[in-house]
């Protein structure tokens, strides 16, 4: 069986940024599996620009982001297969793949990378009534079909859900023809970035709908129209309120989900609010060895966070297999469990090895809801130690605090850090 130091699950812009920090921290037998049929994940549809401007300090769009990382992957001569899916992963780190001219092969990793990236919710988890006409696609699949194979899903366009993704599209399809009628939100705030709600509807004049959903689908062969309801504060739509569109095709943008079912076959714990793995201060799951970045942890609002968690997760692993190499067990030491409160969803990481952790940790982490002229606070036990003044937070926008060790360091009995929202 052929043994690998570190093996990278998918070659988004997760793991091709964990395979170049892995290469370059001293590690050589390297190998990224990508089931595409070229690497760069789902930046190579996202040819809006936006990419870059906190890794690069300039603006690229996504296939020119993907492609300073593709170039670094192949200039330090790191191993990847494309058209290759991984099947199955066994907690000894045993990895089967299957491709067209292998057949199934299983390999052995002394650590392993998970970047599986993330997949949109279908139709199937809303509860729409209606027939299943033709003209109903995930944003993303609209994307891929407009920006790489050249289709247009349709001329007359209705959105479900602000996410990035669904905002985009909205001003990716004007662009091409096509006339958006509405882009529907069902909570009372957008689940996008700010900038795209202003360049992507205002400045096309686009109207945004929040608090509101589709409650019936018409057309049976083709979808003709939709009726869109006020919802109420429990999320219900409310009599009276029904208004009909006619389109032909309607976009849903109604989330991400970590695409994590690979990590649940082998026994990772997974976060019951991000569905993605629990982790540690070096991004190392349940499974010793075993290591998550990027959008398969949590969904990220930019790339440029998760090259820099995928740098992060590729220096651990590397970091790790030199400590096997030289026989150097990686105790757990002292734990610090990280807690999250008032309005703050979840923290990754989740755990603190205290001995085992850098001069310093990013803890990353959403907000539940908009929140104006609030602090985000942190408290070592029950003593306040970081009192940050925001303007406004919005789940849309991935915050996050830096952590130091030398701080740490000075609360030997250290057991606990919360995270909360407080008012001024």
């Amino acid at each position: 069986m052929r043994e690998y130091d570190v093996v990278i699950i998918g070659g988004g812009p997760a793991g091709l940024a964990a395979a170049a920090s892995a290469k370059k921290n001293g590690i050589d037998q390297i190998l990224i599996i990508e089931r595409d049929h070229e690497l760069g994940g789902i930046l190579n549809q996202c040819i809006h620009n936006g990419f870059g401007l906190h890794t690069f300090h300039e603006e690229l769009t996504g296939p020119e982001y993907a492609n300073r990382f593709i170039d670094e992957v192949k200039k330090l001569k790191i191993t990847y297969k494309l058209n290759t899916m991984v099947v199955n992963i066994t907690k000894s780190k045993v990895v089967t793949y299957m491709n067209s001219l292998e057949g199934m092969i299983e390999i052995q990793a002394k650590t392993i990378i998970l970047a599986m990236g993330c997949r949109e919710r279908s139709r199937g988890a809303l509860n729409i009534p209606g027939y299943r006409p033709a003209g109903i696609f995930s944003a993303g699949t609209a994307q891929r079909f407009v920006n790489i194979e050249g289709y247009m899903p349709g001329r007359e366009v209705v959105i479900l859900g602000s996410g990035d993704i669904g905002l985009i599209m909205a001003r990716r399809m004007t662009l091409e023809g096509a006339k958006v009628k509405v882009v529907a939100e069902l909570m009372p705030y957008s689940g996008g970035l700010k900038r795209n709600i202003v360049q992507c509807l205002n400045d096309f004049n686009i109207p945004l709908k929040l608090s509101h959903t589709i409650t019936k689908i018409h057309g049976k062969d083709r979808i003709t129209g939709i009726t869109l309801s006020k919802v109420d504060q429990k999320g219900s739509p409310m009599k009276g309120t029904e208004e009909y569109y006619s389109c032909d095709t309607l976009l849903l943008s109604v989330g991400l989900i970590p695409e994590n079912e690979l990590s649940d076959n082998m026994g990772i714990e997974l976060d019951t609010v991000t569905s993605g793995p629990n982790v540690n201060e070096s991004l190392e799951t349940n499974i010793e060895g075993v290591f998550a970045c990027g959008n398969v942890l949590h969904v990220h609002d930019l790339v440029d966070f998760v090259s820099e968690e995928a740098s992060l997760a590729g220096k651990n692993a590397a970091r790790f297999i030199k400590k096997l190499k030289v026989g150097k067990n990686n105790d757990l030491g002292k734990i610090i469990e990280l807690k999250s409160e008032n309005g703050i969803r979840y923290t990754v990481p989740g755990i603190i090895r205290l001995d085992q952790m850098d001069d310093t940790v990013v803890i990353r982490f959403r907000v539940a809801g908009v929140y104006k002229n609030c602090y985000i606070s942190v408290y070592f036990d029950k003593e306040r130690v970081i009192h940050k003044k925001k303007t406004v937070v919005a789940p849309g926008e991935m915050e996050s605090i830096l952590l130091d060790k030398a701080k740490l360091n000075d609360y030997p009995q250290l057991s606990q850090i919360t995270i909360k929202l407080e008012e001024v």
